[in-house]
């Protein structure tokens, strides 16, 4: 054969199998952590690398989200959803903590110091809080000079350190926190830029109206994608009528598309579309999981599902809009969770058992994170997809011990004497 014979090379079907395989890792990657930077993600990083213009390309025509690549970091730029289109998505500081919405101004100051003119490759940690207050106090931006502003400044600079942005050199945030410890920071500067998603309006406090609503015009298609990739559970009140007409038209093709790029199974029910990732990974949010509030919150579904009995198709008002899902006042709620915690006391954690307000409260806000149900003054209510949790009873081989009445039932395999520390 001459040059001009050669047929086109084409990859063999393993090879192309392995390429999907990283493309769907790097997606992966990017959806668990927006920002990755090649001294915390040099695995992940060097993925996304190998295949830019696609991930590039899947990224924006599937989801509408923008990446930006270069040597030393990536950066994936969200659309946000908008409150009714489910629950917001705060910016999560370690196993329990969020950033609020007060943090969010003081994030923006601090990546404004960090990008100041005259700013080094180095700021000591005391300057740059410096600098945050001073430009706070100039943009008539509240923060208090008390134990709780100085552990907000510290939840925003930990958020900046974990995504790679600042570099504890010489000393950490935790010191600075708990005893005001000088500490020594680089700055990755190069990454700064791509940092805000959106600016925040001059002299904005409350930053609730940067959860835009989607553009007019938005493609049904992208922005029902968007929703599932996003959120655990999309209610089908929730979604247009264009988007319940490509869910029902196109459920093939949408569960394909979710599955090939992001590893996402889409169960489809008639009160909406439920998106899981089996292995865990992308999730904010654990659940079912160990811990008190986790353990409490899938025994609570079981028991409200028990007394309710709900029939197909049931529907309950909430908010002043009608749902699917059944309605559960705050008494019935209460005293459910009371009877477990007189069940498992032994088991749970003696901060939650001896405060049944705050263990009602951290209970209803996880089940309300992953969507499983609604609040307003009357009570809850359980959303249907929640049945799915329900755990199933196993057979006792004849002659095995019965369980104490004081253990968790053979009903709840998830609980366990683990503490939700």
């Amino acid at each position: 054969m001459n040059q001009f014979d050669m047929p086109a090379w084409r990859p063999s079907p393993s090879t192309a199998a392995h390429a999907a395989a990283e493309r769907r890792e790097a997606a992966r990657a990017l959806l668990q952590s927006p920002v990755l930077t090649a001294e915390r993600h040099p695995h992940e990083l060097a993925l996304v690398h190998r295949h830019v213009p696609a991930l590039m390309q899947t990224f924006f025509r599937l989801l509408g989200y923008r990446l930006v690549v270069e040597s030393g970091f990536a950066r994936l730029s969200k659309t946000p959803l908008g409150p009714e289109e489910g629950p917001v998505r705060w910016v999560r500081t370690g196993k329990r903590g969020v950033l609020d919405s007060a943090a969010y101004p003081l994030f923006c100051l601090a990546c404004a110091a960090l990008l100041a003119p005259g700013t080094g490759e180095q700021i000591l940690i005391s300057g740059l809080v410096e600098q945050i207050r001073a430009d706070a106090a100039a943009a008539s931006v509240p923060i208090a000079d008390d134990r709780a502003g100085h552990r907000r400044l510290a939840q925003v600079l930990g958020v900046l350190v974990a995504w790679g942005v600042i570099e504890e050199t010489d000393g950490t945030v935790g010191s600075w926190r708990e005893s005001s410890d000088e500490a020594l920071l680089t700055i990755n500067r190069p990454v700064l830029p791509h940092l805000l998603v959106r600016r925040l309006p001059p002299g904005a406090v409350d930053v609730s109206g940067l959860w835009s609503q989607e553009p007019a015009g938005e493609e049904p298609r992208r922005s029902l994608r968007r929703k599932l990739v996003e959120n655990p559970l999309v209610r089908r009140e929730d979604l247009s009528e264009a988007e319940r007409d490509v869910l029902s038209r196109e459920r093939a093709d949408l569960t394909r598309q979710l599955e090939e790029n992001f590893g996402l199974s889409v169960e489809v029910r008639l009160e909406g579309a439920l998106a899981f990732d089996v292995d865990g990974d992308l999730s904010d949010v654990e659940f079912p999981g160990a811990g008190t509030v986790r353990q409490a919150a899938l025994l609570l579904i079981d028991a409200l599902l028990d007394i309710g009995r709900p029939n197909a198709g049931q529907q309950a008002s909430v908010g002043g809009r009608t749902v699917a899902g059944l309605g559960c006042s705050w008494e019935a709620v209460d005293t459910e969770l009371s009877s477990l915690v007189g069940r498992y006391k032994k088991a749970w954690a003696a901060e939650y058992v001896g405060d049944l307000g705050r263990l009602r409260s951290e209970v209803v806000g996880l089940l309300e994170s992953v969507s499983l149900v609604e609040t307003d003054d009357q009570g809850v209510v359980v959303h249907p997809a929640a049945a799915r949790y329900r755990p199933e009873p196993r057979r006792v081989p004849r002659g095995a011990p019965k369980q104490g009445a004081g253990s968790p039932s053979s009903a709840a395999e998830s609980v366990s004497e683990e503490e939700d520390l």
